[in-house]
């Protein structure tokens, strides 16, 4: 296996193992009616892609990029879980919140990836 893979694939195992943790921690606290599991992880994990594009390209650190990008935000975020958990919203019958979930997930990650791309340009300018 090349470096570079194994660094994606240990990089993956570890954001998919902090997104069960912040799956089974989110459903204990706020319980099952609402995806809020997911929908965190993928505006954390937007808001980090963010400010990663950026450090890295600043800081010579692009090497580190398929384990970070790649590996970790790709094993932490869940847009797969997202679109099932959308979908599962839209067959109980719940258009609106499945909307709502849908519109509001793709506003906070697209917001908090500019606003991780804009504080990493403010710390490293």
């Amino acid at each position: 296996m090349s470096p570079t893979l194994f660094s994606v694939a240990l990089g993956g195992a570890l954001g998919a193992t902090a997104r069960y943790l912040v799956n089974s921690t989110a459903t204990r606290v706020m319980g099952h009616g609402f995806p809020y599991a997911t929908l965190f992880v993928n505006v954390l994990g937007s808001l980090l892609m963010g400010a990663l594009v950026v450090v890295l390209a600043q800081k010579g650190g692009t090497r580190f990029a398929p384990f970070l990008m790649t590996g970790v935000l790709g094993g932490f975020t869940t847009f797969s879980a997202f679109s099932l958990d959308a979908v599962t919203l839209w067959e109980r019958g719940q258009t609106g919140l499945a909307a709502g979930y849908v519109l509001g997930t793709v506003i906070l990650t697209l917001g908090a990836l500019f606003t991780g791309m804009t504080l990493a340009r403010g710390w490293f300018a």
